[in-house]
This record gives C-alpha cells, sequence and structure tokens, in this order.
C-alpha cells in the first residue's frame, strides 16, 4: 500500500509544488470513501489539485462546471423520449462516474446544491421514483472560492456535513513559487499524467482501510472531542454524529498511510480540524471578535484526555 500512495503522491507532484500535504489528506479522503471540499483564492491550484488526483487514478474521471443557470438535471441526468421504442430512457448525468470534479460549486443555487446529497451521501441517483446505484469508487472533489460573493450562494451546513475534509490550499512558498515559474514552459504538463494505480487496485486499498483496528479508548477519545464541540460558550452549533464517524474513517486511513493497521490518538488529533473545522457553527459575537473555528478545536484538543495504553511506545 505504501509504495502505491508514493505513486500517487510522486504523480501529482509533477505538476503541483509544495502541496504534498494536501495531496496526502486527499488521498485520506479518497481512501476513507469520502469527499473533499477544497477551499482557497483564485490561482493556488485548486482545479489542477482534483485533476491531477484523478489522473493519477484509472477511474472514470468527470467534471462539472458549477454556473447560476445550472439545474438539478444537468447534474443528475433526466429521462428522454426514444421515439422508436416509444419509452423514456434516462441519461446519467456527469455525477454517475468514479471521480467528480464539482468546480466553484458555490456559484450554483441550492436547488442544484441540494441535487448532490443523496449522491454523495448514499451513492445513489433519483430521478422520478427511479434509483441508480452509483458504481464504487465514487469521490466528489469541489472548489470554491471563499472570498468572492458576486453571484455565488454560501454552502448550506447540510452540503457541508457531506464532505468529509475541508482543506485550504495556502499560497506557496518564495522558493516553491519560483519552481512554479520554472516549469512554466517545461515539458511537464497535466495532459501528459498517466494512471498509476487501477481501479481494482483502489477498491483493495479502500478494502484495506475499512479492517484498519480502532480501540474503543480512541472511539471514546473521538466521541470526547466532538462532544466538547457542543459545549463551548462560542460555538452555537458543535458537530454531529457523523461528524464523529468522519473522523474515525479519515484516522483508519491516514493510519493505513502510515503503514499502521491501528489508529493512536496523534491520528485523530492531527485529522480534527480537517473533519470537524467545517462542522462547527460558530455565534455571530464570535465571529465578530475574530474567533476562529481552529482556534477553538485547538483548546479542546489540548484540554483533552488523551487514552495512552500501547501509543506511548509505537
Amino acid at each position: 500500500m505504501q509504495n502505491k500512495i508514493a505513486l500517487i503522491i510522486e504523480n501529482i507532484e509533477k505538476v503541483m509544488i509544495g502541496k504534498r500535504e494536501v495531496a496526502e489528506l486527499s488521498i485520506v479522503a479518497l481512501l476513507a470513501e469520502g469527499h473533499v471540499l477544497l477551499e482557497d483564492v483564485p490561482g493556488v491550484g485548486k482545479t489542477m489539485m482534483v485533476k491531477a488526483l484523478a489522473k493519477s487514478v484509472s477511474a472514470d474521471f468527470k467534471r462539472i462546471q458549477f454556473t447560476p443557470d445550472l439545474l438539478p438535471s444537468d447534474v443528475l441526468g433526466v429521462s428522454i423520449y426514444n421515439p422508436k421504442t416509444l419509452q423514456f430512457e434516462f441519461r446519467p448525468g456527469p455525477i454517475v462516474g468514479n471521480i467528480i470534479l464539482a468546480d466553484e460549486i458555490n456559484r450554483t443555487s441550492p436547488k442544484t446544491q441540494s441535487a448532490l446529497l443523496e449522491s454523495m451521501e448514499e451513492a445513489t441517483v433519483t430521478i422520478e421514483g427511479e434509483t441508480l446505484q452509483i458504481t464504487k469508487p465514487f469521490f466528489v472533489m469541489a472548489t470554491q472560492n471563499p472570498i468572492e460573493y458576486e453571484g455565488t450562494y454560501p454552502l448550506p451546513e447540510a452540503q457541508l456535513d457531506r464532505f468529509l475534509l475541508k482543506i485550504r490550499m495556502g499560497y506557496p512558498s518564495a522558493q516553491d513559487e519560483v519552481e512554479v515559474l520554472r516549469r512554466v514552459f517545461s515539458s511537464e504538463r497535466m495532459g501528459d499524467l498517466s494512471p498509476v494505480i487501477s481501479l481494482e487496485e483502489l477498491l483493495d486499498l479502500q478494502e484495506e482501510v475499512r479492517n484498519v483496528y480502532v480501540e474503543d479508548s480512541v472511539k471514546s477519545y473521538i466521541v470526547q472531542l466532538a462532544r466538547a464541540t457542543r459545549n463551548v460558550s462560542e460555538v452555537y452549533l458543535g458537530v454531529s454524529p457523523r461528524a464523529s464517524i468522519a473522523l474515525m474513517r479519515a484516522s483508519q486511513a491516514y493510519a493505513k498511510m502510515q503503514d499502521r493497521d491501528y489508529v493512536k490518538p496523534d491520528d485523530v488529533q492531527y485529522l480534527a480540524p480537517f473533519v470537524f473545522g467545517h462542522r462547527i457553527i460558530l455565534k455571530p459575537e464570535a465571529r465578530y471578535e475574530g474567533i476562529t473555528t481552529e482556534e477553538i478545536l485547538n483548546r479542546i484538543i489540548d484540554k483533552s484526555i488523551i487514552p495512552i495504553k500501547r501509543y506511548a511506545e509505537s
């Protein structure tokens, strides 16, 4: 598994400079059978990251460019009348694929955003009473720009809750940005990337992740962190039990990437901000004072009671 993951990261780094952590977290979500929301300012490589990951896996890749006039049927599909058979035939939309790029997801209306809820949670599409199962693996990576408000629609809490991780790209370092300029006219292009693992290998990796052991004390630790978010004075709404499940699944994938068959509390602590951050709603007065969810989560983690046992010598 280590070799296969290394191959994916190496492939991504052919076109992405200095974004190893983002690549690793994206792979964590892919292996945990979750979805990723990439949020950052324009021009830092959000779309390129998604496309590089998709090209590294031999899977069916679809891209949806979200716009204000996009309809739910443009995403899910539509039934078209066939005059030869005198029957309606369902034509699947771009959501029916393996790896989906939902580009600028906050530029479409809430009605179209809601079309993703069923597919992201249950990997199914329901049209006119007919339910279609989406073939696994099914992985959505969405991008959004947090600073533009003209023509955008903030994602509702129910939609945000469907994303396993929320990741910010960040600006590159000065050295990395120089390397980006150097590579502008290099031979390495997105179109030159080829798959490094097959679809069957990816499914095998996901199966291995499901079998990673999570001790009861670590499960209790995850619940401790989740419950703590519901008892902070600055928080209007803490994380749900779905968030606890998401943190456990992500920790299993991260542990497997570290070549372990069990989860450590360190895995949980590292991933908690990426899993919980976008699920916490702050009170207006807390936002006014400049308090962030990152600060609150760091405070919760610092005060948490960490299970020890064998993890000290691991």
